[in-house]
C-alpha cells in the first residue's frame, strides 16, 4: 500500500535533520576517538595515584592535573585541526587550543579552573579552517622561493592571533558557560534529580553526540568533583553501559528473528569493548526503543545517587572493564548496582516495547503493527513503484548527462553500481560517477542510491531526481534510468512517464559497436589486494564471524586498526552489504575511517556459504579505503559477477593466481 505523500514528506524531514546531526556528531567523535588511549592513561593514573587511589603516590599524582588541563585538550585540538587541514591544520589547531586552555584556568600555580575539552573541539577545527582559507587565497600569489617562509609565518601569525582570542575570549566565555552548567548539575545532584538528565542525554547519544556530551561537558565537571571529593557520579551519566546492555538483550530474545543472531556479538562489543555506537542503529530503526534506554539510565542514576556511587576518572571507552578500572576501592558494590539496575530496567521496558517478540518475523516490517517502521523502509511504496523522496519532480531522460551513484561512504556499493551503469549509459554520452551520499555534487541530474539513503540524498541535492534501489545487482531502477535516457522519456522517483517528443539519446553507431576495441589486462596493484589478503576454502559460523574474519585480514595486513572491525559490524546493522550473486563487501562506517591506515581489499572464499540475512554469501570482499584505490578491482568484480561462468569460478577458485586473474581490471588498448 502506497503511503500518502504528506506522510512521506513529513517522515523525510526527520531523517534529514537526523542525518545532519549524526554527521556533526560523527565529526566530534572523530576528534575524540583517536585519543581514547590518552584518556585511558589519564584515567588509570588518576585511579592509582590520587589520594583515594589504589596506591596513593603524591609524586605520580602530579601527572593528573597537567594531563587533564593541557595534554588531553591539546590532543583534541590537534586532531580536530588535522581533520580540517592536514598537518598544518593540526599545528595551528594546537596553538589556538592552548589559548583557550589558558583562558579557562583561573590559577596556573594550582591548576584550578575549567578543563577546556569543549574549547579544544571549537578552536582546533576553527583555527584550521581559518588557515585553510588563507592558504587558498594565497596559493598562487606567493613568489617562487618564498613558499616555506609564508607557510611557517602564516601559521605563526594566525596562530598567535587565535591563541590571543582563546585567552581573552573563547576560554573565559566557555568557562562561564560551563560554570552555569556546573551550577545546574550541582542543583540536580543536591535535589536528587540528576536522573532527569537521561531524558536529554540518551537521545543525544543515539545521534552520535555521545563523545561531545561525555568528554565535552561531563568529564570536565566530573574532574573538578574529583579534585574536591575524590570521585564523581557525573562520569556515569552518559557512559553507563547498563542501559545499552538491556536494550541489546531485549533484541536478542524478542527482536526481529533475522536480527537476533547479530545481537550476541553486539553485546560483547558494547559491554566489554565499550563501543556504545554499536546499539545506536537498533534504536534508529525503531525510535520508540529510546524509551528503554532512558528508563534504564534514569534507574541507574537513581541507584547511584542513593548509594553515593562514583568513579575517579572517565571510563573511556564506556566498558564494564573500564568501569572496574576507575572505581574507588570501596565503590564496587555501588558501581555494579548502578550498571546492572540500568540493564535490568532497560531490558524490561525494551522487551515490552518489542511486544515480547510477537510479530517479529522480519526486520523490514513494522513491529506488531506499531506506527514506527524500521529505518529507511518507512518510505517503501507498492511493488515496482519507487518511493517519494525529496528532490525535483521529473526530468527528460534525453537531457540527462550526469548520473551519480551514492552510498553511505562512497567506497563500496556505489562503486559496484557505478561500474554497471557506466557500461549501460556510456553509449548515450552520460557521465557516471560515485560519491558518498553527503558529498553529491550540486550539478548532479539523477542520483541512484539505496532506498534507506534516499532521504539524505534528496536533502543534499534538492534539484536532482533521486531514484532509490533495493538490490545492488540488476535492480529494476537501473532499467528505468537507462530506458528513460535511451527513449527520451520522463524520469521521476516514482517511475517512467511517456516520451516527451524530445530527441532520445542515441547509441554509438552500429559500425563502431560491431568492432569493439581490443582489451588488455592492467597490472593489479599488489598494494590494494596483496596476495596474502586472499583466503580460500574458509568456513564461518555466521555473518558476524565472517565479517570478523574479513576485518582480521585487513588488520593483519596492516591496512586497518582493530577498531575498524567494530565499524564494519556497525555498518552492517545500518544497511546490509550483501550485493547479490553470492558476494558481500563489508566495510566500516564513516566514523570508522579513522582506523584505516592504508587502502586495501581482502578476498575471502566460503565454499559452503554464509547466511547473510537470509541470503547466501560465498565470497566476502572487505574494503578499507579513504579514496579511490580500490575502484578498479570492484569494477572488475562487477564485470565478473555479470558473467555467470566467471562468477562461478570466483566461488570455486582453488589458487590465489586464479582469483587475482579474475579480479584484474581490463582496459581498452
Amino acid at each position: 500500500m502506497t503511503l500518502p505523500d504528506a506522510r512521506v514528506n513529513k517522515n523525510l524531514e526527520g531523517p534529514g535533520v537526523r542525518a545532519r546531526v549524526q554527521k556533526f556528531g560523527g565529526y566530534l567523535a572523530g576528534m575524540i576517538m583517536p585519543n581514547i588511549g590518552a584518556f585511558i592513561a589519564w584515567g588509570l593514573i588518576t585511579a592509582f595515584f590520587i589520594e583515594k587511589g589504589w596506591v596513593p603516590n603524591a609524586t605520580l599524582a602530579n601527572l593528573v592535573g597537567p594531563m587533564l588541563y593541557f595534554l588531553l585538550p591539546i590532543l583534541i585540538g590537534y586532531t580536530g585541526g588535522r581533520m580540517v587541514h592536514g598537518q598544518r591544520g593540526a599545528v595551528i589547531g594546537s596553538i589556538a587550543t592552548m589559548g583557550a586552555i589558558i583562558g579557562g584556568i583561573t590559577d596556573l600555580s594550582t591548576l584550578s579552573g575549567t578543563p577546556m575539552f569543549l574549547g579544544a573541539m571549537i578552536m582546533g577545527p576553527f583555527a584550521a579552517w581559518v588557515l585553510k582559507i588563507f592558504d587558498k587565497l594565497t596559493s598562487e600569489k606567493i613568489p617562487s622561493g618564498f613558499e616555506m617562509l609564508v607557510d611557517n609565518f602564516s601559521i605563526g601569525i594566525i596562530g598567535m592571533l587565535l591563541a590571543i582570542l582563546g585567552v581573552l575570549g573563547v576560554g573565559p566565555v566557555l568557562a562561564v558557560l560551563i560554570g552555569i552548567l556546573a551550577g545546574g548539575v550541582n542543583f540536580l545532584v543536591a535535589a536528587n534529580l540528576l536522573p532527569l538528565a537521561s531524558i536529554f542525554v540518551e537521545p543525544a547519544k543515539v545521534l552520535f553526540l555521545n563523545n561531545a556530551i561525555n568528554h565535552g561537558i561531563f568529564t570536565p565537571l566530573a574532574a573538578l568533583d574529583v579534585q574536591k571529593t575524590g570521585q564523581s557520579i557525573l562520569f556515569m551519566v552518559e557512559s553507563n553501559p547498563g542501559a545499552g546492555l538491556g536494550l541489546l538483550l531485549a533484541f536478542m530474545f524478542f527482536g526481529p528473528k533475522s536480527l537476533r543472531p547479530s545481537t550476541p556479538g553486539a553485546i560483547i562489543i558494547h559491554f566489554f569493548g565499550g563501543i556504545h555506537e554499536i546499539f545506536f542503529p537498533y534504536i534508529l530503526m525503531k525510535p520508540i526503543m529510546i524509551l528503554g534506554t532512558i528508563a534504564g539510565s534514569m534507574s541507574g542514576l537513581f541507584v547511584a545517587t542513593w548509594l553515593h556511587a562514583g568513579l575517579v576518572a572517565s571510563p573511556a571507552p564506556g566498558s564494564i572493564l573500564a568501569y572496574l578500572a576507575v572505581t574507588p576501592r570501596d565503590g564496587f558494590p555501588a558501581m555494579l548496582a548502578t550498571v546492572f539496575t540500568a540493564a535490568a530496567v532497560s531490558f524490561v521496558v525494551s522487551s515490552a516495547l518489542l511486544k515480547f517478540g510477537r510479530g517479529q518475523d522480519d526486520t523490514n516490517t513494522a513491529v506488531a503493527g506499531d506506527t514506527v517502521s524500521t529505518m529507511g523502509h518507512d518510505m517503501l511504496a507498492a511493488p515496482g513503484v519507487a518511493p517519494v523522496v525529496a528532490g525535483a519532480e521529473s526530468i527528460n531522460g534525453a537531457d540527462v548527462r550526469k548520473v551519480i551513484i551514492a552510498c553511505d561512504a562512497g567506497m563500496g556499493s556505489s562503486v559496484m553500481v557505478a561500474s554497471q551503469m557506466k557500461k549501460r549509459l556510456s553509449p548515450y554520452g552520460v557521465e557516471v560517477t560515485h560519491t558518498p551520499v553527503d558529498q553529491i555534487p550540486a550539478d548532479a541530474q539523477v542520483v541512484l542510491t539505496q532506498d534507506g539513503l534516499a532521504a539524505r540524498a534528496g536533502k543534499t541535492v534538492p534539484n536532482a531526481i533521486v531514484v532509490p534501489f533495493t538490490n545492488y545487482m540488476g535492480d529494476p531502477a537501473f532499467d528505468r534510468v537507462e530506458t528513460a535516457i535511451k527513449e527520451g522519456r520522463l524520469l521521476s522517483a516514482r517511475g517512467l512517464g511517456e516520451a516527451t517528443g524530445a530527441a532520445p539519446a542515441t547509441a554509438a553507431p552500429a559500425a563502431a559497436a560491431a568492432a569493439p576495441k581490443p582489451k588488455r589486462k592492467k597490472t593489479l596493484d599488489a598494494g590494494v589486494l596483496p596476495r596474502g589478503n586472499v583466503r580460500l576454502g574458509l568456513t564461518a559460523r555466521d555473518k558476524e564471524d565472517a565479517i570478523r574474519q574479513a576485518g582480521d585480514v585487513l588488520v593483519v595486513g596492516g591496512a586497518a586498526e582493530p577498531g575498524y572491525i567494530d565499524g564494519m559490524l556497525a555498518r552492517e546493522l545500518q544497511t546490509s552489504t550483501f550485493l547479490g550473486s553470492g558476494v558481500a563487501i563489508p566495510h566500516g562506517t564513516n566514523e570508522a575511517r579513522t582506523h584505516i591506515k592504508q587502502a586495501a581489499l581482502g578476498f575471502l572464499q566460503f565454499p559452503d556459504g554464509v547466511d547473510w540475512d537470509g541470503k547466501t554469501a560465498y565470497v566476502v570482499i572487505p574494503i578499507a579505503s579513504n579514496s579511490d584505490e580500490h575502484v578498479g578491482i570492484l569494477s572488475a568484480l562487477a564485470t565478473t559477477l555479470a558473467d555467470k561462468t566467471k562468477s562461478e569460478r570466483l566461488r570455486t577458485a582453488t589458487s590465489v593466481d586464479e582469483v587475482v586473474d579474475l579480479l584484474t581490471p581490463e582496459e581498452e588498448e
